[in-house]
């Protein structure tokens, strides 16, 4: 049950750096002279934790290689606090 935890964690973390790089990615394709949407602007701001919006302000040499990273380390965070909470609520259900 222990590694099960670990992989869960695990591909939140993936979620998170994989969520990153794809709004980088747009964000680097996308045409400069068109505003961005307040649909778009909205998803991205839900879907990037405040943690890579920071790292990216105060590094932005650094840019979407460091705000992948820390979305990563976010997800994880978050995971781990989902299946902490998962596994609680199991066991104590099944009691």
């Amino acid at each position: 049950m222990r590694n099960g935890v670990k992989f869960r964690v695990a591909m939140w973390a993936a979620g998170g750096l994989l969520i990153a790089l794809g709004w980088g990615l747009y964000f680097a394709t996308a045409d400069k002279a068109t505003p961005v949407e307040p649909l778009v602007y909205t998803l991205a701001g839900l879907t990037q934790p405040f943690v890579a919006i920071i790292v990216s302000y105060f590094t932005p040499h650094v840019g979407v290689r460091m705000a992948a990273v820390a979305n990563a380390a976010t997800y994880a965070m978050v995971g781990l606090i989902v299946e902490t909470v998962r596994t609680r609520l199991r066991l104590f259900t099944e009691d």
